[in-house]
């Protein structure tokens, strides 16, 4: 099967499967696994944060960031769009009582600090202490500018605000902006990065801040059921994904772009190769089509998410001949 759901659907490589048949193991709750320790200290350094936590997913990542740095009854600023306020099942809400407040996403993705401004709520009992402003990048697949990020850092340090990123993407964000990730990181408190998505590794994610911070939300981690005793078996494909993946990265950007320019091209689709920035590329189908596209697909061996607009995800495990295969098909089913 050729897969474009997501690059969530990556498999690990045979050097991470090797890595995970002889890792060195400990019990992680009690802080003795030594390839889950190598694996946080190392992140620590690479992104330029005093500490890190190995978490199972992104969304338990971002939910002991939020609960981590705002209490029951506080709110988080984020945008419409956030994954972790539109697709992580409520979770600040529903386990840490933290009120999302929501703010449209701008066109690039980014939130407008004049109407986050205007969303802090005063000091008076009648509304929850606004706490945090959390930001995505990449959002959608588009890339917040870096002069963004630095006023949404000043715009926090005014208002006495801190600053989360849902980073699961970071490393697209920083091959895309031509910079070292720690030229997006250094803005904020704190940043989630998902391991499990372009960078390759099965399972997990890293939670990054300061020394405090992820004391904190270690203790929240057990609390949430994410103690997982000998993790050094998954931490051990994550180094290889943290030190590894980002350096093919820029290959997936180019396909994406191949594939957004080849999509262009298909009279009953609608794309606009120059929205195509990372490794994500939308296409809506004019006629509605786009079941009846997936069920054919799928018969050719070829996986797409049936929605409006379809999003196709580059990953390692698409080549330029998949794409060339998926763009054949896709032509085949809307003949001239």
């Amino acid at each position: 099967m050729i897969d474009f759901r997501s690059d969530t659907v990556t498999r690990p490589t045979p050097e991470m499967r090797e890595a995970m048949a002889s890792a060195e193991v400990g019990d992680d709750v009690y802080g003795d696994d030594p390839t889950v320790n190598s694996l946080e200290a190392y992140a620590a350094e690479r992104l330029g944060f005093e500490a890190a936590l190995f978490t199972a997913t992104g969304t338990q990542a971002n939910l002991l960031a939020i609960m981590s740095h705002c209490g029951r009854g506080d709110e988080y600023l984020c945008g419409q769009s956030a994954h972790n306020y539109k697709y992580e099942g409520g979770g600040a809400a529903v386990l840490g009582s933290v009120q999302p407040q929501p703010i449209e996403n701008e066109p690039d993705g980014s939130i407008d600090l004049e109407k986050a401004r205007a969303a802090i709520k005063a000091d008076d009992f009648h509304f929850a202490v606004t706490r945090l402003l959390s930001l995505e990048n990449t959002i959608g697949g588009k890339v917040l500018p870096l002069e963004y990020q630095a006023q949404a850092r000043a715009f926090c340090d005014e208002h006495g605000l801190l600053l989360h990123l849902d980073g699961a993407r970071i490393f697209n964000a920083a091959v895309k902006s031509n910079c070292d990730v720690t030229g997006i990181t250094r803005h904020y408190d704190s940043v989630s990065v998902c391991l499990s998505k372009g960078l390759g590794a099965p399972v997990g994610s890293l939670l990054l801040g300061s020394e405090s911070f992820i004391k904190r939300a270690t203790r929240l981690r057990k609390m949430v059921g994410g103690g997982m005793r000998q993790a050094g078996i998954l931490a051990a494909a994550g180094r290889i994904a943290l030190e590894k993946g980002p350096l093919r990265l820029l290959e997936d950007h180019e396909n994406a772009e191949y594939l957004s320019n080849g999509l262009a091209k298909i009279p009953e689709l609608e794309v606009n190769p120059a929205s195509t920035q990372t490794n994500i590329v939308y296409a809506r189908c004019k006629a509605g089509q786009a079941s009846q596209l997936k069920d054919d697909l799928a018969e050719q061996g070829i996986l797409i998410t049936a929605g409006d607009p379809i999003r196709f995800v580059t990953h390692q495990d698409v080549s330029r001949e998949d794409v060339d295969t998926l763009l054949t098909a896709i032509r085949q089913f809307y003949p001239s």
